[in-house]
């Protein structure tokens, strides 16, 4: 039988572009960059999108690397993308408000081959929630009160 987990935060606007986030004894700020109107004092919901990305690839990594006795000495995860922040922005509709491509670069540091590396990555994406809802479409449900 699965175990089914339910993840949840809230976030609240504060004042500007300010959003503080509460998940379990946690509290994360999402801000914009000053020149965007914002005070920088946190990422941006990109930035974090990327963060969720980069950390469940590692999170993911590591466990494999321990399920599989793999001496995983180091992991250093780089992820970009472009998108068109016009979209965003409401001055053009041409392009879909999200990211035109995310490109994931991983050095690892282990006793596996190129060949093997590759292999070990695509199982960790293969494993990884995060990367699973970045290529499936999910149900997202607005309840407004």
């Amino acid at each position: 039988m699965s175990t089914v987990k339910n993840i949840k935060i809230t976030g609240q606007l504060k004042d500007n572009f300010i959003v503080e986030t509460n998940m379990r004894k946690h509290t994360v700020i999402v801000d914009q960059p000053e020149n965007g109107g914002g005070s920088d004092r946190g990422p941006t919901p990109l930035e974090y999108f990327f963060v969720s990305l980069a950390g469940c690839i590692g999170a993911i990594a590591k466990i494999k690397a321990r399920q599989e006795k793999i001496n995983l000495r180091s992991l250093e995860i780089s992820v970009s993308g472009d998108i068109d922040t016009d979209v965003l922005m409401g001055k053009s509709d041409s392009n879909r408000p999200g990211f035109m491509n995310i490109i994931v670069n991983i050095d690892m540091d282990c006793d596996l081959n190129d060949e093997e590396k590759k292999a070990f990555i695509e199982d960790v994406d293969r494993r990884c929630p995060i990367s699973d809802n970045i290529s499936n479409a999910t149900p997202v449900v607005f309840n407004v009160n």
